[in-house]
């Protein structure tokens, strides 16, 4: 067992709204032209929920903290290898779920690693009061199930120290970049918050998929506190919430997510005539031609801030629980 080391840079509240500095009353706000490419996933749906993959470059607008920018990357379908993060949840309440969970997760690793792209990788995390690593990143569907089968369910819940390790794990790794986190939807034992485990996801470039399993249609008996925040996190990184029960229902939502990594968009832009704000965090808008579609994508990404205030923030001195195995 060892400490992953904590780098997550402090940001203000990602909710935030972005404002301009005010050193005096005639004092235009900051500019900057930024040469690094910023890459933004995106998924268009109908109103009635089916995918659109007919869009062309021009259907697309993006705009950084208000700014519009000019396209310069545009990729349908893309085929850029995928890297996903498979988060299961191995605590003491999803124990009597798990192999019907388990099985959903390997029939979506069958289709996964079975026709796409061969570049394609999954890891395999299983998190309860601690965060393991059961198999690094590799296309071996057989190495993966048998990985599968180590998952036993007990103790604690650490969902935000799991997203937050999962995705310091991807922040390195090219092409796309997705977590997959299947759980009841509680927290009992990370050290992270809420926010710190978005803001990673965020500095990772990466989509987030959370698979709610609901035994108890019932609110009196679901953590509903645990599923908002959740669909907080699919919603702040353009990921989508899947609120299934066991059986067909959850492997419909696996079905989903391969229908959707399919159909995705990958757009790029140069940031330019961007107003900068004190923190880091750029808020991001992604807008199609069309008023019939609805895209989804993320709300923002960390990059320059205004002079004196870019700088690193301190490191966070609390570090998850966590073990890897290769």
């Amino acid at each position: 067992m060892f400490p992953c080391s904590a780098r997550v840079a402090l940001a203000a509240a990602l909710s935030a709204a972005a404002g301009f500095p005010q050193q005096g009353a005639d004092t235009a706000p900051s500019f900057r032209v930024n040469v690094n490419l910023v890459r933004v996933v995106a998924t268009v749906r109908t109103q009635t929920g089916e995918l659109a993959g007919n869009l062309q470059k021009p259907d697309f607008q993006l705009f950084d903290n208000g700014a519009p920018q000019e396209v310069a990357v545009f990729e349908r379908h893309s085929d850029q290898p995928l890297s996903v993060a498979l988060l299961v949840d191995i605590s003491g309440s999803t124990a009597k779920d798990l192999k019907y969970e388990t099985d959903s997760a390997t029939k979506f690793l069958k289709v996964l690693l079975g026709e796409g792209n061969l570049e394609d990788t999954v890891s395999l995390y299983g998190f309860n009061y601690e965060v393991r690593q059961f198999k690094n990143y590799t296309h071996s569907l057989l190495s993966l199930t048998a990985a599968m089968k180590e998952l036993h369910g007990e103790a604690g819940t650490s969902l935000y120290d799991a997203i937050y390790l999962a995705a310091r794990d991807l922040e390195d790794r090219e092409g796309r970049k997705v977590l997959i986190v299947v759980t009841d939807g509680g927290d009992t034992t990370s050290y992270k918050s809420l926010k710190q485990a978005l803001e990673a996801v965020q500095l990772a470039d990466a989509v987030i998929y959370p698979i709610v399993v609901i035994p108890i249609a019932n609110d009196a008996g679901r953590n509903v506190g645990g599923e908002n925040a959740l669909k907080f996190m699919a919603d702040g990184t353009g990921g989508k919430t899947f609120l299934p029960s066991l059986g067909p229902q959850l492997d419909r939502a696996f079905s989903d997510i391969v229908d959707e990594l399919r159909t995705q968009y990958l757009l790029g832009f140069y940031p330019r005539n961007v107003p900068l704000t004190s923190d880091r965090f750029h808020k991001l808008e992604v807008r199609v031609s069309r008023p019939e579609l609805r895209v989804s994508a993320r709300n923002g990404y960390y990059g320059e801030a205004e002079d004196g205030n870019g700088g690193s923030a301190p490191r966070n001195s609390v570090t998850p629980r966590t073990q890897k195995k290769q």
